[in-house]
């Protein structure tokens, strides 16, 4: 009953007072990228998210598009802006995933939805991250999410479809409110691993969780 049905109604309450509270420090960070982004304050990507329906995910826009003589957009640390380094340690920056989660896009807590062609890449058990909503934090963002392998990332994604509760759910949410608080990095995308996705998948593809 939880996963089907509570769930959803938490997620929406949830989000909407959210929105409502933060709305002045949403008004501020909108002000301030918009100067910092040359009128672009939001950022868009679609995203797949419940039975990999792709929806367009929002965030704040925390990088400038400066590009090198080439035209190739420099490094992801040249572009990032002092007011979205802010944005980002603070967790703000996800606050406009807010809206998605009212849309129904997307839950408090689920998986990360991951790039759109990461889905044919998935054996059928890394598919089952996809019988549930992705989330802005989750089991897979509070064991590590940037230091961790693709191997482990899907292995707390598949646990965490299999077993969505309200005690797992409760775990989730404070202990990324103490990792927020101690600027660790939950709300970040990307791993330390060198190796990509697809890299991970073509060096294993009988890959067991």
């Amino acid at each position: 009953m939880y996963k089907h049905f509570l769930k959803r109604i938490i997620d929406f309450v949830a989000a909407l007072v959210g929105l409502i509270l933060a709305t002045p420090i949403l008004i501020v960070a909108t002000i301030l990228l918009f100067i910092a982004n040359n009128g672009k304050p939001f950022f868009f990507q679609l995203r797949p998210g419940l039975n990999g329906k792709i929806f367009k995910i929002v965030k704040f826009k925390t990088m400038n598009d400066k590009k090198d003589e080439n035209g190739k957009l420099l490094s992801d640390a040249e572009r990032l802006t002092t007011v979205g380094n802010i944005v980002r340690k603070t967790s703000v920056d996800e606050i406009p995933q807010m809206i998605n989660i009212l849309k129904g896009d997307m839950s408090l807590i689920g998986p990360r939805p991951l790039l759109p062609n990461y889905l044919p890449l998935y054996n059928e058990s890394e598919k089952l991250r996809h019988t549930v909503r992705p989330g802005i934090t989750g089991l897979t963002a509070v064991n590590g999410r940037n230091n961790i392998s693709w191997h482990d990332k899907m292995n707390y994604d598949i646990v965490y479809a299999k077993n969505v509760t309200f005690m797992m759910d409760f775990m989730i949410f404070f202990k990324t409110i103490k990792k927020i608080i101690i600027s660790d990095g939950v709300n970040k995308d990307g791993f330390s691993s060198t190796d990509s996705f697809e890299e991970y998948c073509e060096k294993n593809p009988n890959r067991e969780y």
